[in-house]
């Protein structure tokens, strides 16, 4: 029997939760796939990214957990932090 999704017909919001995700590894040369609305960070550290309005800066010491930043790359050089999930 296939899963009923109740939430089927709503748009999704900046608000809503996350319905897709991606492992990140990173790469200086790359851009990821796809925008995030969000990045979580399995294991603390530096975290070097350009951000969707092109700018690139390093947060420095980004605890683990869910942090709610769009980013279009996750820098090799810089970073620190292991085991990000980029999501959308």
């Amino acid at each position: 029997m296939p899963i009923t999704d109740a939430f089927a017909g709503f748009s999704p919001s900046p608000q809503s939760p996350i319905t897709h995700a991606l492992a990140i590894t990173p790469d200086d040369a790359n851009d990821l796939v796809h925008l995030t609305r969000a990045l979580y960070v399995g294991t603390g550290g530096d975290v070097r990214v350009t951000l969707a309005d092109g700018g690139t800066l390093t947060f420095v010491n980004m605890v683990q957990g869910w942090h709610p930043i769009r980013v279009s790359r996750v820098w090799a050089a810089g970073t620190t932090a292991d085991h990000l999930v980029g999501c959308w």
